[in-house]
């Protein structure tokens, strides 16, 4: 794909899970599908119809296995955040139908005990987790995403 075709496709809706601690560390998992060290925040597609609290609390039990009932919503983003794929990446990733994710994020804060966390509950994206800071987090996430990373966090308060 040309960058000019990669620049009329449109941006796959998404919504951001930044889940704190009682403490205010964040929840980062180490990607499953990655070979090399790639953390993140939970993360994914809406569905038709679902509305992004709601794709935020799915994409949370999916991938976390933490449920509506072990969080307490504290905030959602004013805006949505765009990001680009790197080009090489584009015509791989969703079949080439995106350019990037427009994402809502959303931060909950965990209310139960760190064991309600299960990797393998559904869908495994992750590996492994841990609770890092703001600052270890962004050090760590990939470059083309840091930018988003570092206006949520920002905007949240847990930077």
């Amino acid at each position: 794909m040309t960058p000019e075709e990669i620049a009329r496709l449109p941006y796959r809706p998404c919504v951001g899970v930044v889940l704190t601690h009682a403490d205010g560390r964040i929840f980062a998992g180490q990607r499953a599908d990655m070979d090399s060290p790639a953390w993140q925040m939970p993360q994914g597609g809406i569905d038709d119809g679902e509305t992004p609290l709601d794709a935020a609390y799915r994409e949370l039990q999916e991938e976390t296995g933490v449920g509506r009932d072990a969080v307490r919503l504290v905030a959602e983003t004013a805006d949505w955040h765009h990001y680009d794929l790197p080009i090489d990446v584009v015509p791989t990733r969703w079949r080439g139908k995106y350019r990037g994710q427009a994402q809502k994020w959303v931060q909950f804060t965990l209310t139960a005990p760190d064991s309600t966390i299960d990797l393998a509950h559904k869908d495994v994206e992750f590996s492994n987790w841990r609770w890092m800071t703001g600052a270890e987090l962004l050090g760590l996430i990939v470059p083309f995403k840091r930018p988003i990373y570092q206006a949520v966090l920002a905007e949240f308060g847990v930077a």
